[in-house]
């Protein structure tokens, strides 16, 4: 049995890198609720799906 597609999940920079803005933005974006921030404290990660989807208008 499959559990599905493996969700990517990346530090900010990387996020931000990836979306093609700066790292504040990634943060303001998961303050309003734009994204789901996930990982520990001081140690936030970002589901790379969701951010390419955010970036290309999807959501």
């Amino acid at each position: 049995m499959s559990a599905g597609p493996r969700r990517r999940r990346v530090p900010t920079d990387l996020a931000a890198l990836a979306a093609g803005v700066s790292e504040a933005t990634i943060r303001k974006w998961a303050s309003r609720g734009k994204l789901t921030r996930h990982g520990s404290p001081g140690r936030a990660e970002y589901d790379l799906d969701e951010v390419c989807d955010l970036v290309n208008g999807r959501c």
